[in-house]
């Protein structure tokens, strides 16, 4: 129902493996490079020759910031399927290094970059964006260096991240075919499905000897998902497969443009069909045969991570890596409750102006009933129509963003439906953002498998979050950015983008022709007391030893949301310690540095300029939002009384 998650290719978004190493280079955590790649080297001089720059007669910013850039490019080559999400042609026929051991080649590559840039620069001699891009590659360097602690903590498999799913995800969406070289890449790369998924079963089953296993609705969502990915043929009698349809139809369509002949099309096929066969069904067999005799270790009605060896540490690690700040989990447990009890209080008044008499409770079995005015149909017109409603309401608030942002995506956005195989009933909506050269638009994922747990109260504001003013545009005008070293234009923090998708349901309330409906205004906070409602629960799993069941029962209790949406969420939670602690804390601190910016700089404030301050950097821990914010109001507050203006009081 509710959105979430921006799936930063597929990743970024420390990794839900695929999904990590496709955010790894953006982020600078866990990616890997593939046996045949070999790790860049970092010498006293500097990065490999073959991407050395001329530095000399430079000042020192301009001198980082390409030694930044030469960098990024260096820790690319870790991770060939991120290079692929980026729109890159390089290392287009490899498949990413899942092991330990490259995950620790890329670690001590960090170290050496690190020390590399405290050894060539002094960052007091830096201008401000150039000290904040150093703080920034020495924090996403000391959190990886934290995380290696956990590695066997992190769930490899699970049913909304495991590769098992985003490898065919990857390949469908993101592997481009435009020439005979892409199609033999791609071919190359169902060749290496063994490997990979491989690593990630040993690294899975090394785990489950220390005791460390996800719930067992996550194996059991492993193996339904990869007996999806191999029915059908070439593997059986049906249907194409997924990946059969979709390989078949990139070659049927460089046929029919003249880039391939009919007897070269004949023999690709014949290649990927075997590749099918001979590398990515016995991989999926063994998934499935180790997660089936593996099942009845698991727990039915699971808590979190706290009974894991090591796991109260492992939790409090997450809670920073997905907040960027220091707080304990009993303080975002207190601060949930708060919030709880604050927009409860809200939600009454908004009842109240509606004119229903009975309870809250009553009121929120009212909005879950099979009305039609809470409900499309469940038939594919219905799907349709959602779809449809989704694209206008983008539509309509896309002609308000001129008043509300200096500058704006160059992106296009689609509204698309999620795609069979990894379709679930009440599962979270979310955003996978457009190719960097503009080849691939950003796409808003919806699951439309149960309409039942899509009600339109929810329609507009999970629209917002995901597409403008939220994710969309968040993410595209960072990695639109000119002027910063281009690692800054494709990092990610959960706090800051999940922080300002949840900001943009909010501001979205301010813009004109939104929310019209009382009722999709009621769905606006029943979306954030969603998000209240994960601080609580979130913590309540973790650090508090509450079961699945409790965290259910708590989220019924409090948010008018389908039983199955809750489900599906609870069991996110599970899987994903602290990630969803970071969007009500992230939105928290964008409306106090909008309250102190106002205070400020009083009838001088421009809302346009603050959004474009808050953007204009890329995504950042929020301390460094923080600082980036104060410089701005020193500058802004410079700039009027260098003007003449009347002074600002403070």
């Amino acid at each position: 129902m509710y959105c979430e998650s921006f799936a930063l290719p597929p990743g970024l978004h420390l990794i839900r493996q695929l999904r990590i190493a496709l955010a790894a280079a953006a982020i600078g955590l866990a990616g890997c490079a593939t046996p045949s790649v070999p790790a860049p080297k970092v010498s006293a001089s500097g990065v490999d020759s073959a991407l050395a720059q001329p530095l000399r007669n430079l000042t020192q910013t301009q001198r980082i910031n390409a030694w930044f850039d030469q960098q990024y490019e260096a820790q690319l080559r870790f991770s060939p399927t991120t290079l692929t999400f980026l729109g890159r042609p390089e290392l287009k026929d490899q498949l990413d290094d899942f092991s330990i051991e490259a995950e620790q080649r890329q670690l001590q590559w960090q170290a050496q970059s690190v020390a590399q840039m405290q050894a060539q620069f002094q960052r007091s001699a830096l201008d401000a964006e150039a000290r904040r891009s150093w703080d920034l590659w020495l924090y996403q360097y000391r959190l990886s260096e934290q995380g290696a602690a956990f590695r066997v903590n992190q769930y490899v498999f699970d049913q909304m991240n495991g590769a098992q799913s985003s490898l065919p995800t990857f390949m469908i969406n993101f592997h481009s075919v435009e020439t005979l070289a892409d199609v033999q890449a791609y071919i190359a790369r169902l060749r290496q499905f063994d490997r990979a998924l491989g690593q990630l079963l040993a690294r899975a089953q090394q785990a489950a000897q220390q005791g460390i296993r996800p719930p067992r609705f996550a194996y059991e969502g492993v193996i339904e998902q990869s007996r999806k990915i191999i029915r059908g043929a070439p593997f059986e009698d049906g249907e194409d497969s997924s990946l059969w349809a979709d390989i078949q139809a990139k070659i049927d369509r460089l046929l029919e443009s003249g880039t391939l002949d009919s007897p070269q099309a004949t023999s690709l096929k014949a290649q990927a069909r075997a590749a099918l066969i001979e590398h990515v069904q016995p991989a999926y067999g063994a998934l499935i045969d180790w997660f089936t005799e593996d099942l009845p270790n698991t727990r039915v009605n699971p808590s979190g991570v706290a009974s894991q060896p090591r796991g109260a540490a492992y939790y409090q690690y997450q809670l920073a890596a997905n907040t960027s700040t220091p707080m304990t989990a009993e303080a975002i447990h207190q601060l949930g409750l708060d919030e709880v009890a604050r927009l409860r209080n809200e939600m009454l008044a908004l009842k109240q102006r509606i004119g229903f008499e009975g309870d809250l409770a009553a009121f929120n079995a009212y909005l879950n009933s099979d009305d039609p005015r809470f409900r499309y149909p469940d038939t594919d017109a219905g799907r349709q129509a959602y779809l449809d409603k989704a694209t206008a309401v983008i539509a309509n608030i896309e002609k308000s963003l001129p008043t509300w942002f200096g500058v704006l995506p160059k992106a296009d956005l689609v509204v698309k439906r999620v795609e069979p195989f990894r379709e679930r009933d009440g599962a979270a909506q979310h955003y996978y953002p457009g190719a960097v050269d503009g080849s691939r638009p950003g796409i808003y994922y919806i699951h439309l498998s149960d309409m039942t747990a899509m009600p339109k109260t929810a329609l507009e504001v999970i629209a917002y979050h995901e597409g403008l003013p939220g994710h969309h545009m968040q993410i595209s005008i960072a990695q639109e950015l000119t002027g910063l070293p281009r690692f800054r234009t494709q990092s990610f923090f959960t706090a800051y983008t999940e922080g300002w998708g949840l900001y943009a349901e909010w501001l979205a309330r301010q813009m004109p022709g939104t929310y019209r409906d009382p009722y999709s205004d009621f769905g606006r906070l029943t979306a954030e007391m969603w998000r209240a409602v994960r601080l609580v629960v979130d913590t309540g799993l973790h650090a508090k030893g509450w079961t699945e069941q409790q965290a259910v029962d708590y989220f019924q209790a409090n948010a008018p949301v389908p039983l199955t949406t809750i489900r599906s969420e609870v069991q996110r939670y599970l899987i994903m310690p602290g990630q969803a602690t970071a969007y009500k804390i992230g939105m928290i601190k964008i409306q106090q540095l909008r309250s102190k910016a106002e205070a400020a700089l009083g009838e001088y404030f421009d809302i346009r300029r603050f959004h474009d301050a808050v953007l204009g950097s890329g995504a950042l821990p929020l301390a460094l939002l923080e600082q980036r914010i104060d410089e701005w109001i020193a500058s802004e507050r410079h700039a009027i009384e260098q003007a003449g203006l009347p002074r600002l009081a403070g």
